[in-house]
């Protein structure tokens, strides 16, 4: 089942994006990466930013979440994660699925640019990168991430931003 994240599953959140986030230890610049890779401070401060969490829960147990900002004239795909332990079984392509087919704006998604497996999987749901040029455009304009993220991040873009920008 998907649901909308209650403040009651803030906890099993935090514990579901650090376990995933994992795997940018390492891939990721150093500089950029910290223990705990989310805090709760962070996750506060999504929330407050808009940030609206899903989740995939089978069998009374959360399995993954991600994230939907509203942006204005885009939406955002935000921290999306699924357990290690389940990941591969499709649980993050039913996220997507979900939150981008109740979505009427173009959907913009960063992630890390040495994250391969991450680039790959939003690719294989019909998203393509941006231009570098485009890339900084979009993530000053609608993350505000520091100088040294933007560096080391991509952005990609469904069908509907596509069109938007005649591609």
């Amino acid at each position: 089942m998907i649901r909308l994240l209650t403040p009651s599953d803030h906890f099993e959140a935090l514990a579901i994006i650090n376990d995933a986030a994992q795997a940018y230890k390492g891939v990721i610049p150093d500089d950029r990466w910290h223990e705990p890779y989310f805090s709760a401070q962070d996750l506060e401060q999504a929330l407050r930013e808009g940030v609206v969490f899903s989740g995939l829960e089978l069998d009374g147990r959360l399995l993954a979440v991600m994230g939907m900002q509203d942006r204005g004239d885009v939406a955002l795909i935000r921290h999306a994660y699924v357990r290690n332990c389940e990941r591969g079984k499709g649980l993050g392509s039913q996220l997507l699925q979900h939150l981008a087919a109740s979505e009427k704006r173009p959907v913009l998604i960063g992630t890390w640019a040495a994250a391969g497996w991450s680039i790959h999987f939003y690719q294989k749901h019909g998203y393509r990168l941006v231009s570098p040029w485009e890339k900084d455009r979009l993530l000053a304009r609608y993350w505000g991430v520091p100088a040294r993220q933007v560096e080391a991040s991509v952005v990609l873009a469904d069908a509907r931003w596509q069109a938007s920008q005649g591609i």
